[in-house]
């Protein structure tokens, strides 16, 4: 899979977890015990896995509207893969650390919200810098 496709898969993947993240039968209270947000409008546990708020829920989107967008050249989506992997490593950092597990009550960056952005990040990483540019095929 190129780089291209990687781009394209994972917007539509983050575009559809942020259209999920709007549906409150989507979404399961959180349990007792999880550190408190102080933005709780759509709070709550998505597919019963990973903490969402609205504010997470448009993040999502944002990451995925420019995934889809960044498929239309490689260069953009080479970027893309790169800024993710970037951004996306920052996050699941912050999501181990019990301070910043809510980026300031903002954000829900716990449980398995950290393992879902370490694999963005590893995957985006892998495709924004080792995966290679494809051939140019056709006329000289």
């Amino acid at each position: 899979m190129g780089t291209r496709y990687f781009a394209l898969i994972l917007g539509v993947v983050y575009t559809l977890i942020g259209l999920l993240g709007f549906v409150p039968s989507f979404l399961s209270a959180p349990p007792a015990g999880d550190p408190t947000v102080t933005l709780d409008t759509l709070y709550g546990y998505l597919l019963g896995l990973f903490p969402v708020n609205i504010l997470h829920t448009l993040v999502h989107l944002a990451v995925g509207i420019w995934g889809i967008l960044a498929y239309r050249s490689f260069d953009a989506a080479r970027t893309y893969a790169r800024v993710v992997a970037v951004v996306f490593a920052v996050l699941t950092i912050m999501g181990l650390i019990p301070g910043l597990q809510t980026t300031f009550g903002l954000i829900p960056l716990h449980s398995n919200d950290v393992w879902l952005h370490a694999l963005t990040a590893l995957t985006a990483g892998y495709f924004g810098s080792v995966a290679p540019r494809p051939a140019v095929t056709g006329r000289v």
